[in-house]
């Protein structure tokens, strides 16, 4: 017997009904593997493979037949699914929902949009299979720690969907706190399993998946496949429409009329007649992409298939795009997105994704280049660069096309290397450490000092703060009345903790915004972070919208629609870069490989900014002169380490003979040096590092008080400025660079 006939003997008859419905004539390599950890052996389990390769199926179908191995059945949840998006809740068992039906294990929903009467039923009998957002699980686990014995005294099985997501952020820390918090209340740990596409080390997520457990986590690697890949980048320059651009280019129409915008009309082409998705990398450029094409749709009298999706958008509006995706009688439409559809919802089969400039992470680019080529055909994604024609004065940084090099080195490092960044784990969490120690007090009840410290400094993303670090924090919030002492002299919830603990916000760890609801008659539209005066316009929801009166006191502002076509603004983080994508963009600009993916524009661009580039001497030197005082450097670092070139530089400027240090992303910084100073920087920054140490914490100055995080505006400035030092700053690959 193959240990496919193995595995698949185990399953109960109705699960074998499904695989031969589906026409699998085996099962695939990670269906063997997770089914052998998972029915073979007590381990956690990360399984790691590529987007729609069959992960929920994977762990599923041993998960339902080692539950109904024990007959006993008790009154509990027996699978806590956790996933990072409502949607992803909605949408993941809708494939499996027969084979859940006929194995008899209910399957709860449960987060902010779930009626209360939904949620009441498990409360009265829990059982089977609980999906929740982190939001909601922390809610549950704060406001009703005396239940958690009951709803999961049998707890078998906890999947946490999307690992990648998860993991090195606060919102991923706060998931194995909770768990560690439940394991805690009903006496054992249950077996944690995690899914993700894109994981850049087993290792490490491994390690971040199991931690506090008392398991071992098995990270099966899945065998190396040829990519199938159908590819395209393609650039244009938005100034000019009327320039021929390549054959796809701003070829004029009769009686000499440009076309609209060269690169957007590309845009069009390659959605146009086809079930798509447009990626951007902001919530401003996806209003901005979707605007614009409608208003080509517009004046080609074409209809108008075109949805939006992202994070500020009403509940309904993204509803509508997704159930428009996913319902194959629909052939045609379009919805941009954000990274809210870069998550693994299945919607359907699609022709093709297409980006819009450079995705910052190679994890990025692959998930959602993943969204397409389901069922059986190859991923498709064509990525569009814009860019302003450089003026002919314009110093060497600026006529350097930055993102399309961006773009062609994420493809090269996956393609040639099959990397992913590596995770980063945050040393100092202390917005959590804050959050975590008023939701265990107002679970918990007065508890001492000790105890406490014991409590918090036990759940593994904190337990690396040390107890002097959370002895100044708990000093702190003593002081500012978040805890209040007791006579007694223990520790309770202070006023000022009540009113933070008080709002549904609070179980949230990652930063949200104020935000006005935009309503238009009696239909909801989105949120936006600044409301404008009446009479003003404003753009979201991939149209433009007049405001015709403000209640500011219930944040509400009512609007009517208008034409045209407008930018808009909401606070936001790009992300990080890694220092990987950085070199491999050097070596695409300096060296002279071809990608036969480039289309005919980009071809020529790389070309003149290679020539560009072996003039200036950027092939040979990262420091270059252009003139009069002004230098350029170009590190080649990423944003944590160029960040901290930049902190070196403007700390010891004088010594250096530095002035006007000014940078652009993470690709290069320009100053002014004075008495020939440029010429022999690299020397002077060469005998800093030998003379002396150079530490993350001497980059940072007294008076900074540099707040990132959700609760970090409750941190003591000296305990942000260490964690700013340790989380933010990476000194010893600066000092590789320049060694």
């Amino acid at each position: 017997m193959t240990e496919g006939d193995r595995v698949f003997s185990e399953f109960p008859d109705f699960i074998k009904e499904y695989i031969y419905s589906q026409g699998w004539s085996e099962l695939r390599k990670i269906q063997l593997e997770a089914a052998r950890v998972i029915l073979d052996t007590d381990d956690n389990l990360l399984l790691s493979s590529s987007t729609a390769s069959g992960k929920t199926e994977a762990v599923f179908f041993p998960i339902i037949t080692d539950i109904l191995r024990h007959s006993e059945r008790e009154q509990s949840v027996s699978v806590l699914y956790i996933a990072p998006l409502k949607s992803l809740i909605n949408d993941q068992f809708y494939r499996m929902e027969d084979v859940l039906a006929r194995s008899g294990i209910p399957v709860t929903h449960w987060h902010g949009d779930v009626g209360m009467s939904h949620k009441a039923k498990l409360l009265k009998n829990p059982s089977g299979i609980l999906q929740i957002t982190p939001e909601s699980l922390e809610s549950m686990v704060m406001n009703r720690s005396n239940d958690i014995p009951r709803l999961f005294s049998a707890l078998r099985y906890v999947v946490i969907d999307e690992v990648h997501s998860m993991i090195g952020a606060d919102r991923g820390n706060q998931v194995i706190c909770q768990l560690m918090r439940i394991a805690r209340l009903i006496g054992h740990s249950p077996r944690r399993i995690g899914l993700s596409a894109t994981v850049g080390s087993l290792e490490l997520t491994a390690a971040w998946l199991g931690a506090g457990s008392g398991r071992v986590t098995a990270a099966p690697r899945t065998p190396r496949t040829p990519l199938k890949w159908r590819l395209g980048l393609e650039h244009f320059y938005i100034q000019d429409p009327a320039e021929v651009q390549g054959k796809h280019g701003a070829e004029k129409k009769s009686g000499g009329v440009a076309r609209l915008d060269p690169g957007f009309e590309y845009l069009y082409d390659a959605v146009a007649g086809r079930k798509a998705l447009v990626f951007s990398n902001s919530r401003e450029e996806t209003e901005y992409v979707t605007a614009t094409l409608r208003q080509i749709a517009k004046k080609r009298s074409d209809p108008d298939i075109f949805l939006i999706h992202h994070g500020n958008l009403s509940a309904s509006l993204r509803e509508e795009a997704e159930e428009k995706m996913k319902d194959e009688s629909v052939t045609r439409a379009v919805t941009c997105a954000t990274v809210t559809l870069e998550l693994g919802i299945d919607i359907g089969r699609l022709e093709r994704v297409v980006q819009v400039g450079a995705p910052t992470s190679v994890a990025g680019f692959l998930q959602r280049l993943g969204r397409s080529g389901r069922r059986g055909t190859p991923p498709e994604m064509v990525m569009v660069f814009r860019e302003e024609t450089p003026l002919p004065n314009a110093p060497l940084p600026q006529i350097i096309p930055w993102e399309l090099l961006r773009g062609i080195a994420i493809v090269e490092l996956y393609s040639t290397e099959r990397f992913i960044e590596p995770p980063r784990i945050k040393k100092m969490p202390l917005s959590l450490a804050f959050h975590q120690t008023l939701s265990i007090l107002a679970s918990s009840g007065e508890m001492s000092a000790k105890k406490l410290a014991e409590r918090v400094l036990s759940l593994p993303p904190l337990s690396g703060l040390g107890r002097e670090v959370y002895r100044e924090l708990l000093v702190s919030m003593i002081n500012s009345d978040y805890i209040e002492m007791t006579e007694e002299r223990g520790l309770i919830v202070g006023l000022a903790g009540e009113r933070i603990i008080n709002s549904y916000k609070f179980y949230a760890v990652f930063k949200d915004s104020e935000d006005y609801t935009v309503r238009c008659d009696s239909e909801e539209i989105g949120t936006i972070t600044t409301p404008p005066p009446v009479g003003d316009r404003f753009a979201l929801a991939g149209r433009v919208w007049e405001v015709k009166e403000l209640e500011l006191a219930r944040k509400l502002i009512f609007v009517k629609p208008v034409d045209g076509k407008m930018e808009v603004s909401w606070p936001g983080d790009s992300g990080e870069i890694h220092t990987k994508i950085l070199l491999m963009m050097r070596e695409v600009l300096t060296g002279d490989k071809q990608y036969p993916y480039l289309g005919e524009n980009a071809k020529l661009r790389l070309e003149n900014a290679r020539t560009v580039a072996k003039n200036a001497g950027m092939d040979r030197d990262m420091l270059i002169y252009l003139g009069g005082q002004s230098y350029v450097l170009f590190p080649w670092l990423g944003t944590r380490s160029f960040r901290t070139a930049k902190r070196f530089l403007q700390k010891n400027s004088s010594e250096l003979g530095l002035s006007d240090i000014q940078s652009e992303g993470c690709c290069y910084i320009t100053f002014k040096a004075r008495d020939n100073a440029g010429a022999h920087l690299l020397a002077g920054i060469h005998d800093i590092f030998d003379s002396r140490d150079v530490t993350p914490e001497s980059l940072v100055s007294d008076g900074e008080c540099p707040v990132f995080d959700k609760f970090d505006e409750y941190i003591p400035p000296e305990l942000l400025r260490r964690a700013y030092a340790a989380d933010r700053l990476d000194v010893d690959e600066l000092k590789e660079r320049f060694e």
